[in-house]
Formats: C-alpha cells, sequence, structure tokens
C-alpha cells in the first residue's frame, strides 16, 4: 500500500516539529539534524567525521529526549573488548545459570564515540547489530527493538593510535557526514546559554518510540517510479566503471538510497521519490563507499569529484510520476 498525499503531509509536519525541538539543543544546524532524522526513519546509521567539542554527544541526547527514548555513550579505545558493546553471559551461583547482562548497545541512540580508536576486533561486533538490529551472544540472540541507531564518531584530524573502518564497517552506514562549527549568531547563541551545560534536560518528547517505528513504515511505502529505481542503478554501475575507484558503491549502498529517498521525500510533504531526492542524498549516501585507486588517489582525485561527474553524466528521468 502506497503513502497518501494526506499521510505524506502528516509525515512532513512532524518531522519538522521533531526538528525543531532537537534544534533547541543543536543550535543553526537544521540541515544536519534532517540527514539525521532521515537516518533514523530509514533505519539506518549516521557516521560523524567531525573534530571534538561541535555538539555530538548534544545531538544524541536530544534525538532520544525527542523520541522518548534510551541513550547511551561507548567511548572506543584499543582496549575495549567486543563484551564490553554488546554484553556479557555471568554465571549466577544463586539460581545457578547464566544470565545475560546487556551492554550500552542496547540503548534506542548509541552514540559509538571516536570509533575508529577501537580494533578491528571490537568494531566488528556492531556488524550484526547495525545490519539486523539483533545481538547474538553465546548462540543466543537478542533483538535491540526499535527504533535503534548509532552516531559514530572520528576524528578526521589526529590518526595516532586509530584504526582504519574497513569497507564492511563503512558499508553499515547510511549516511557520512560532518556537524562542523555553528554560525556566528549561533555561537553567540550557545555562549549566553553557557551555564546551561546540558541543554536537552529541559527538552519535552514530541513522539513515541512506537509512533516512529510507525513511521519508518510508513516511509517505506513512498511511491519510488521504477525509472528512479533505474536512475539509482546506472549511478552505482558509473561509480564502479569509474577508472578512478576500485570499489563502487554496493547493492547495499543502492538499496540504502532508495529507504534514504523515501523518507527524504515524505519529510517534504510528498508520496512520491524524484531524482532530485537522490542527487541531493548522493553525497552524502554514497561518498564514503567510494574506495579509491591509489594511483588516481595520489594524482588528486576524491570521492567528491568522481560522484559529482558520475551524477553529472548520467541522465535523470524527466518524467514527475507520483502514486
Amino acid at each position: 500500500m502506497t503513502m497518501t498525499a494526506e499521510q505524506a503531509s502528516w509525515f512532513a509536519g512532524t518531522f519538522e516539529k521533531l526538528v525543531s525541538n532537537i534544534g533547541q539543543a543543536v543550535l543553526g544546524k537544521a540541515h544536519v539534524v534532517r540527514l539525521t532524522l532521515t537516518a533514523m526513519l530509514a533505519e539506518g546509521h549516521v557516521l560523524f567525521e567531525d573534530a571534538p567539542g561541535t555538539g555530538k554527544t548534544m545531538l544524541a541526547r536530544a534525538l532520544a529526549a525527542t523520541v522518548q527514548g534510551t541513550n547511551s555513550r561507548i567511548q572506543f579505545t584499543p582496549d575495549l573488548l567486543p563484551s564490553d558493546v554488546t554484553g556479557v553471559t555471568i554465571y549466577d551461583q544463586k539460581t545457578q545459570k547464566f544470565e545475560f547482562h546487556k551492554g550500552p548497545i542496547f540503548a534506542t541512540i548509541v552514540l559509538a564515540d571516536e570509533i575508529n580508536r577501537a580494533s578491528p576486533k571490537t568494531q566488528s561486533a556492531l556488524l550484526e547489530v547495525m545490519e539486523e538490529s539483533r545481538v547474538t551472544v553465546d548462540g543466543v540472540t537478542y533483538e535491540a527493538g526499535r527504533p535503534f541507531m548509532v552516531l559514530a564518531t572520528q576524528n578526521p584530524i589526529e590518526q595516532a593510535g586509530t584504526y582504519r573502518l574497513p569497507e564492511a564497517q563503512l558499508d553499515r552506514f547510511l549516511i557520512k557526514t560532518s556537524i562542523g562549527y555553528p554560525d556566528h549568531a549561533s555561537t553567540v547563541q550557545v555562549l549566553s546559554g553557557s551555564s546551561q551545560r546540558d541543554r536537552t534536560s529541559t527538552m519535552q518528547p514530541i513522539i513515541t518510540t512506537a509512533a516512529v517505528a510507525d513511521m519508518a513504515d510508513l516511509a517505506a511505502t513512498t511511491h519510488t517510479d521504477p525509472a528512479v529505481l533505474e536512475y539509482i542503478s546506472r549511478l552505482c554501475e558509473e561509480t564502479r566503471n569509474a577508472p578512478e575507484t576500485r570499489l563502487g558503491v554496493s547493492v547495499r549502498g543502492a538499496i540504502a538510497m532508495v529507504r534514504a529517498a523515501k523518507v527524504w521525500a515524505a519529510s517534504q510533504g510528498r508520496n512520491y521519490v524524484l531524482p532530485d531526492d537522490v542527487k541531493e542524498l548522493a553525497p552524502v549516501v554514497w561518498t564514503h563507499r567510494l574506495v579509491m585507486d591509489p594511483e588516481a588517489e595520489f594524482a588528486g582525485a576524491t570521492p567528491d569529484v568522481v560522484l559529482k561527474r558520475v551524477l553529472s553524466d548520467v541522465a535523470a528521468p524527466q518524467q514527475r510520476a507520483s502514486a
């Protein structure tokens, strides 16, 4: 069943209320907030590549407070173990049974701070839960619940003591973006309220987690014309065929674009996806999935340049088909 125009209008109105509420804590970053909400409603995850002190923790707290969810923060370090993330099974002598103690991954919004500081073994503990929203420990599977989203961060400046995120890990992130520093007016506003350390403490929830799950299900019914799907497929193929890339956009990346574009369209009051939605989201959904050829990268080629050329070369469908 396809989303109706009335449902799309309600979705857009609710989406803007969520953006406005989160904006009380994360000042001057409405576009980043929209991208983060898009990822949540598409049931994906976000990777922030930012310098410290730009408000990533505040965004995670504000998002959790807005949807009446829980939030946890995991500080990734080289000595962090997989069980420190997922949880551990402990033998209880009183009951003479093994009991599972859930780790911090079991929360609505999980902030994985400096994820690239953990060893590859610990990073791999996130692969299953990020893809399937469940954790398997000692052969027993535990559901993470809905909604569930990982907001991971990595510092692009300091590389000492870090591990490069493998392609399989990067491919799990629906969106990669950065918050960046606020503009002058927003900075002054932040400084004027500096006595309040946590601006999320006074925030009121806008929606329940159950309603967020319903919104995600509704967004999935946004109409996507076959011509738009063919356009996405051609774009992905071109990234794979580009001489500068060793690895282009995967099928998972193509699916991620469809899911994100559906939410993006609904957030603007439309019950159908346009090629312009794909073009607007391509830099944040696809750039981090491109693996460059070393020689081309040494010559100055970047994923952004390759993607921009692909978007220019592949003709977008002209029809504006609605459901």
